[in-house]
Formats: structure tokens, sequence, C-alpha cells
């Protein structure tokens, strides 16, 4: 199924909050399209399971079990993958998230943690990973976001906003990305066929055919480059 819609064989990718869900869903799909995967969350149990799953498509995975709230471990990730397969292509950014709550009880601290956790921790992973990305003539990055970036809905102010950040966060580094792929770079970063795609993956509860209608509306004209 995968294979009928592109192929990513012998490149590498890197997924947050990769131990169940999404994260982990992603990081199978990736492989079953020949990627070799790293993926990171809070619990190795469910790493493990998931790095048996991405092995038995006959691809490598590495497990990096760490708390991605910290920017530090995020931004790592990249070197990590690296080190361990020589290149970086993907880059998934799955891991956020916020709990609900009361506008009253939404602190300003409660408000930074949550640009923290799902804006910032992006924002450190592809900032390590472009540099590597471009060792090999480009690649993708894909941040999850929310229907809550866009709708209202009561006790998630915090989420939602954030979620809206992340959102714009993409179309501005597409953007940036894509005047940077027409300048004056260093030879390792030039190619005759560069291509940079960055879109948000929005989780939605719509029906699947509006859900790629809309996405494909608002990522089209502006997220990729190919030359």
């Amino acid at each position: 199924m995968i294979l009928d819609r592109f192929h990513l064989t012998d490149r590498v990718a890197v997924v947050t909050g990769a131990g169940r869900g999404i994260g982990a869903a992603s990081a199978l799909a990736l492989a079953e399209a020949g990627a070799d995967v790293v993926i990171s969350a809070r619990t190795s149990s469910q790493l493990d399971e998931v790095a048996a799953q991405i092995e038995a498509t006959g691809r490598r995975a590495l497990a990096v079990p760490a708390d991605l709230s910290d920017l530090d471990n995020v931004a790592g990730l990249a070197t990590a993958a690296h080190e361990a397969f020589g290149r970086l292509d993907v880059v998934v950014n799955n891991v956020g998230g916020t709990i609900p709550n009361a506008f009253l009880d939404t602190t300003t601290s409660y408000m930074e943690e949550a640009f923290r956790f799902n804006v910032a921790t992006a924002h450190a992973l592809s900032r390590a990973a472009v540099p590597l990305m471009l060792e090999n003539g480009g690649g993708t990055v894909v941040n999850i976001s929310s229907v809550m970036g866009r709708v209202s809905g009561r006790g998630y102010l915090a989420y939602g906003v954030a979620k809206a950040a992340l959102s714009h966060y993409t179309r501005l580094a597409a953007r940036t990305w894509h005047r940077a792929s027409g300048s004056t770079q260093s030879p390792s970063a030039r190619s005759p066929r560069r291509r940079w795609s960055t879109w948000s993956a929005t989780r939605r509860s719509e029906p699947r055919w509006r859900m790629r209608r809309r996405w494909a509306a608002s990522a089209r004209p502006k997220t990729s480059l190919r030359r």
C-alpha cells in the first residue's frame, strides 16, 4: 500500500513520539517504504515493539528512549540518525500535546509549556536536521498539528494556540527553505535535483476525502521545490 505512493529506499528518517499512535504508524510506514528509522519516546518497551516491527520489514531501527520535552534531547536525534546510518532525509515532528485546562487555570507558564512541547521541540529538531539533510541535497519535514489549531473548543486554549502556531511555523519554514534553495550554497548543498517539502499533517475526525482535499489545497502552492 505504501509502496504504491512513494519510495524511500535507503533513506533515513527520524520520528518523535514514536512509541504508539501516529508516531508508531508513521515510523512503520516509512520503513515499509524503504527507510531506516530512528524512533524516540519516553517508554523503552513501546519503542522496542515498534523497532521490532520496523526490523520485520527488513529495515534498520534505532530506538532512543528520551524525554523529548528537553530540547537538547530532541535536537540530538538528528545527530544520532547521522551517526548511526550516515545520513538524514526525513523528520516527523510528532511529539506534542497539552492536557485541556479551563481558561482561568491556564497560567502563563502553562501556555509557555504548551509552546515549548508543541512548537519549540519541532524547531529544535528541524534546525538540527536541515544542515544534515543538505549534505544529500535536501529532505522532508512533517509537523503533526491538530484540528484544534483551526477551530475553537472549550478547554483547549493552550493546546489550540500552540498547534495553530505550529501550522504557521510550517508555512514560514517552507517559504524560508524555498528561498534558501535558490541562494548560493556550499558544493555539498547544491544538487541538480534538490527538493524541500514541508507540511503540517492535521489530526482531525472529518472524512478522509475532505482531509486530503484541504491538506492538498493548503500545502501544494508553497511547500515543495524541485530543481
